[in-house]
């Protein structure tokens, strides 16, 4: 026996439930709702982040457009820039960046990822390597760069010139050669960032899933092919996201070129940060900050352009 439904409770139940209007929201909702208290609430961290975020942005802005040694200002508009657009010394640095930055993503990028892939394969003593591996960063810079220069002593006593000695290696002058000392640079600034990029991509891995693995070990894949066909896939957002934060690093390096060599040898290694440093500070009675100002205004609009590209290019890849 089949029971039939009544058409009008059929449509009844067929229909969508009622739902409220929305009430309109105006400024007595708004108070009534808690939002006065909010606003109360979120005002003081609005004004320290603009204070110690936006307002230096600002002020570096209007000094880029000032002829200054933070004693005497005269406003010069747009010839900051172009002083510092004109300056061959600039396009020096710009190369010498570049060049920094493509041997320390060569070497800097890869590296830390495949040394995450084989301690993450290490059944034993995994909680040591890692510490080992963190090890440099723990180390404060300026005493990492001078460790490194004792290192780099270019005598036939030196750390690395008496352990090439031994594989019959003369002497290299490291620092202070030219086509040198760009890649000692690289070298160091490497070993003291690894740490870092290491932890992250050993946690990234923690996410990846172990079926993954196990299928690819059934079907007889080596390392390096579960690498390249789960890893990488895997671990696709992070990857990007790391590479653009070491271009943004690399593009601003400093330290090691400013405790290593100061530039030389024959300015083979002045960056564009050294040579802000040297427009601002280059006497005792301090240089011209508004050029100085204008050279990091530049790198700064270059840099979120660059990124911006960066992310929209790569976004539907870390997706898909």
């Amino acid at each position: 026996m089949t029971m039939t439904i009544p058409r009008q409770k059929a449509a009844a139940s067929a229909d969508p439930p009622d739902v409220p209007p929305r009430r309109r929201r105006t400024p007595a909702t708004w108070y009534r709702g808690g939002g006065l208290a909010n606003l109360l609430f979120v005002l003081p961290m609005v004004f320290v982040f603009f204070f110690f975020s936006w307002s230096p942005i600002v002020q570096s802005v209007i000094m880029s457009l000032q002829k200054t040694n933070l004693l005497v200002s005269e406003w010069v508009g747009f010839d900051n820039y172009v002083t510092v657009l004109t300056d061959p010394a600039l396009g020096r640095a710009v190369v010498n960046t570049l060049y920094f930055a493509v041997l320390a993503l060569l070497f800097g990028f890869p590296l830390p990822l495949l040394m995450a892939v084989l301690m993450s394969e290490v059944r034993r003593c995994k909680g040591l390597y890692s510490a080992l591996a963190y090890l440099p960063v723990v180390i404060p810079p300026v005493v990492a760069v001078l460790l490194w220069k004792f290192f780099y002593d270019s005598s036939p006593n030196g750390v690395f010139n008496t352990v090439l000695g031994w594989v019959g290696i003369p002497p290299q002058p490291f620092l202070s050669s030219a086509t040198q000392a760009m890649p000692s640079l690289v070298l160091e600034a490497t070993w003291a960032a690894a740490g870092g990029s290491i932890i992250i991509y050993l946690a990234a891995l923690l996410s990846v899933p172990p079926e993954l693995y196990d299928a690819a070990e059934v079907d007889g894949a080596s390392i390096w092919r579960k690498v390249w066909h789960v890893t990488i896939p895997q671990l696709r957002g992070i990857l990007f996201i790391m590479l653009i934060l070491q271009v943004i690093a690399t593009a601003q390096v400093f330290l090691e070129p400013f405790l290593f060599t100061g530039g030389g040898p024959a300015g083979a290694t002045k960056t564009i940060l050294l040579y802000i440093y040297d427009k601002a500070f280059r006497n005792s009675l301090g240089g011209d900050y508004g050029e100085a100002t204008a050279v990091s205004v530049l790198l700064a609009i270059v840099l979120a352009v660059l990124s911006w590209l960066y992310f929209r290019l790569t976004d539907r890849w870390s997706t898909s």
